[in-house]
């Protein structure tokens, strides 16, 4: 009778070590998973925030050419005459 009793533990305690050991690869799967693509998201937002400074100091050259050359505008007017 203690044979049995022993042999069933000794099943169960298997048991509850592979499902530990199935748990703790795919939390660990998971993990590098979170890991990747926590790393792609990084990337993405380095690269958009360059854009955006990119596109700012574009406005910004742009804004002070417009103050020195004034901006041409084609419309009914006829061209002023300067000499």
């Amino acid at each position: 009778m203690r044979m049995y009793v022993t042999l069933l533990l000794a099943a169960l305690l298997l048991a509850g070590l592979s499902c530990l050991a199935a748990y703790l690869v795919t939390a660990r799967r998971n993990a590098r998973k979170r890991q990747a693509v926590a790393a792609r998201l990084a990337a993405v937002a380095a690269q958009a925030e360059r854009e955006h400074h990119d596109r700012q100091a574009a406005a910004k050259v742009s804004a002070a050419l417009t103050t020195v050359l004034p901006v041409i505008r084609h419309g009914d007017r006829a061209p002023r005459r300067v000499a």
